[in-house]
Parts: structure tokens; C-alpha cells; sequence
């Protein structure tokens, strides 16, 4: 080969490169900007794919791999993937909602056996605890909100409304608003979820627990955290005294549940968690932290690894948490944020991030994407928390990384050009 074709290849390689690079800063500019979630009545694009992309996973076993990364693994991945269902079937009109019916009551079957209830005990009350019977009666209650009420299934209603009334005894019988998840174990969290599923049973069955939750919330208000004025993470075994500082991988799952429990109690503390947990570490990009600002602590399963103090857990579940609360801006951030930061994989079937590698990631995104109010109206949106610039700062990085390859050329045409002949 002469040397001037060795050049040329070389220059068509440099080309080939820089229009690669290009590409790759490109796409992901795209992403950030297009909208990735469709709010309260929309479908966001391409969670159906997600949950397609899911229903593959948990069929080749991925609830037992989750299993074996954190405690309630098998569990979480099963529901969030029913509950995801029931999200995208509230969208559809009636007559459009039998698979999301029948992927949701698949998953409820799955909780309901005995690998969804092996991590827990039964000698608690409720039996199984009120993480379990909780999460699962509100999923339960989903099933039941996709029926037309004239056609409901009479087994899914009675059995509803019997798990129901158990949680409200166990909530009665209590001297603290936080029931113990295992034993001698309360997570304020928990019992939030379960007292959000006494709410919806009002909604959709002649409502009876109008008492236990103005009880459970006037109980709650005595026992926030001191720190924060926010519900702490752990709570004291019968008294419900705060036992650890608010956290964010808690408080994302909290303020969702919260804005159907109570919406006035929920928009005071949505507020204080937006001011003391939402940060934008290196000035790029909404993210929220594990612990208040001001405050470090370790990492553990909950939280997740924590680069710069940010929980990802948290940051994912707190963009359900705002689309509940109608803090678009918020939501959209975060959704953008996770199309440029999560390396999505897209096919005309199936949409996976990080390479599908950890399902119950997707499982949190696909739940949070499709969040809603169930029982209460959406409210009007607070007032904004990040700068209307926020991308910025992300754009002008992608588009230094898209032109960089191009410079060496641009600099040599311009020489070429000042040359004198």
C-alpha cells in the first residue's frame, strides 16, 4: 500500500471514529431532552416493553437471582411488576384492560405461594407482617380496581376485604402506628403502604376505616423524626419512637403512599423531603441523597451503593413520588436524568436498562414511570425545585464529547486555508 493510501485509510478511520463518538453524545442529548413520562393519565413510553423485558426475566428466574441480593428481593421484584400492570391498565378504558388484569393477578399468585412468603415470619402480627400483607393487599386492591365494579371477582373482593379488616385490627390493637415487619423490626414505611391499602379499600368496598387512619396519622405526627420533621426509617418495636434519621431510600416509597393516605399531611412532608434530600451532585443533573444535606451516613441494602452521598434507589422511586404529587417538573427531570444516566437498551419488543443486568432496577423505574394517585385527585403542582437550565450543564458536556473527534480536521482545514499559495 503507498503512503498516500495508508493515509487515506487512516483518514477515513479518524472519520469513522469521530462520527461514532458523535453519535454516542448524540443519542443520549436526545434522550435527555424527549419526554419520558406521560404524568397521571398517559402512557410513558416504553414501559410496556419494559414489563415485556421483565415477564422474560422473572419467568428465567429472575425473582430467585433478586432473592439473593436483598431480603424482600423475590418478593419486590414480583410486585412492582403486578403493581406496574395495574398503573398501565388504569390508563386503558375498561375494555382494554384484560392483559394488565391477568399480569397483575399472575404476580399477586406469586406473593400469595410460598416462595413470595418465605422471608417472613409468621408469628408477628398481622402473620407474615405488615411489610407483606401490606404491599400485597394493595396489589390486591389494584387487581380489584381494574374490574368494573358490577363485575368484580367475589373471591378477589371478600378476600380483600378480610385481609383489610385484619390490618385494621392489627392497627387497633397497636400502641404504635408502625407494625413490626419481622419480628422485633419496624420500618415506618411499611405500615404507611398497608394504611394506604385501608384507604383504597374505602374507595372500592362500603368504606369502614375512616377512624383508624385520621388515628394512625394523628399517632404518626407525634413520632416523626426529630432531625428531619419528617417519618423516620426505623421505628422503635411497639411505641413507634423514631429509631433512625429519615432516609431517602424510605421517604421516595413513603411520599407516594402518603399522598393517598392523608393529602394534607402528605404535601407538608413532600415539601420537607423535596428542601432536605434533592441534590444535584457536580451540578449535574436532580438527584436524591440517602441521608438529609448536612448529614453522611453508610450505605447498606436499602440504600444501595451512594457515589456523592445520592441514593440511585431513591432517585429512581422519588419520580413516582413526585408524579403523585404533580411535580411534573421533578418527575421529568428524573426520568431524563435516567434516560442519559441508565443506559437504556431499546428493541421493537423489549426495553431493559443497564443492560437488563439487575431486573428489579427495571421493575422500580417501570412502577415509578407509571405512577398515580388511587384513591385521591392529582394536586396542584409546588412550586418548581430546579432551574428551568438544569439540563445545561449535561448538553454543553455531550456536545464538547460530539465535536471533540472533529477538531483535529476543523484545525487542519483551517491552516489549509490561511496558507498562502
Amino acid at each position: 500500500m503507498s503512503l498516500s493510501g495508508g493515509r487515506s485509510v487512516v483518514r477515513w478511520a479518524g472519520r469513522i471514529v469521530a462520527v461514532l463518538v458523535s453519535v454516542c453524545a448524540l443519542v443520549p442529548a436526545v434522550r435527555l431532552v424527549v419526554p419520558a413520562t406521560a404524568g397521571p393519565v398517559g402512557e410513558p413510553p416504553g414501559v410496556e416493553r419494559q414489563l415485556a423485558f421483565l415477564r422474560s426475566a422473572l419467568d428465567a428466574g429472575a425473582g430467585d437471582e433478586a432473592q439473593g441480593l436483598f431480603p424482600e428481593g423475590y418478593f419486590f421484584l414480583h410486585a412492582l411488576y403486578g403493581l406496574a400492570w395495574v398503573e398501565l391498565g388504569m390508563r386503558r378504558p375498561p375494555g382494554e384492560r384484560s392483559r394488565a388484569l391477568g399480569e397483575a393477578r399472575w404476580a399477586l399468585a406469586r406473593l400469595d405461594a410460598p416462595p413470595g412468603r418465605a422471608p417472613f415470619s409468621r408469628d408477628v402480627v398481622p402473620p407474615y407482617g405488615v411489610f407483606y400483607q401490606g404491599w400485597c393487599n394493595w396489589l390486591r386492591g389494584g387487581v380489584l380496581a381494574l374490574q368494573p365494579a358490577e363485575r368484580r371477582d367475589p373471591a378477589e373482593a371478600s378476600r380483600f376485604a378480610a385481609d383489610s379488616a385484619a390490618l385494621a385490627g392489627a392497627f387497633a390493637a397497636s400502641r404504635s402506628p408502625f407494625l413490626e415487619a419481622y419480628p422485633g423490626q419496624s420500618w415506618p414505611v411499611d405500615s404507611t403502604v398497608a394504611v394506604a391499602s385501608l384507604r383504597l379499600h374505602d374507595t372500592l368496598l362500603p368504606p369502614r376505616y375512616a377512624a383508624t387512619v385520621t388515628r394512625w396519622v394523628a399517632d404518626v405526627r407525634r413520632r416523626l423524626d426529630p432531625r428531619t420533621g419528617l417519618i423516620p426509617h426505623q421505628a422503635e418495636p411497639g411505641t413507634g419512637e423514631p429509631a433512625e434519621v429519615a432516609r431517602g431510600s424510605s421517604q421516595s416509597l413513603i411520599q407516594r403512599f402518603l399522598a393517598d393516605v392523608d393529602p394534607a399531611f402528605a404535601a407538608e412532608q413532600y415539601t420537607r423531603f423535596r428542601d432536605r434530600y434533592l441534590a444535584t451532585p457536580l451540578g449535574l443533573g436532580p438527584a436524591v441523597r440517602e441521608y438529609p444535606h448536612g448529614m453522611d451516613g453508610p450505605a447498606d441494602v436499602d440504600s444501595g451503593p451512594l457515589p456523592l452521598d445520592v441514593s440511585l434507589s431513591a432517585t429512581v422511586v422519588t419520580l413516582g413520588a413526585a408524579q403523585v404529587r404533580g411535580d411534573a417538573q421533578l418527575a421529568g427531570a428524573l426520568a431524563g436524568y435516567g434516560e442519559l444516566a441508565g443506559l437504556p437498551l431499546d428493541t421493537p419488543w423489549t426495553k431493559r436498562y443497564a443492560f437488563g443486568l439487575l431486573p428489579i432496577g427495571d421493575a422500580f423505574l417501570a412502577w415509578s414511570k407509571t405512577a398515580r394517585p388511587w384513591v385521591t385527585p392529582v394536586p396542584p403542582p409546588p412550586a418548581p425545585s430546579l432551574s428551568p437550565w438544569w439540563r445545561f450543564p449535561l448538553l454543553a458536556a455531550l456536545a464538547v464529547i460530539g465535536i471533540a473527534p472533529w477538531l483535529p480536521a476543523l484545525l487542519r482545514h483551517r491552516s489549509r486555508r490561511r496558507t498562502p499559495r
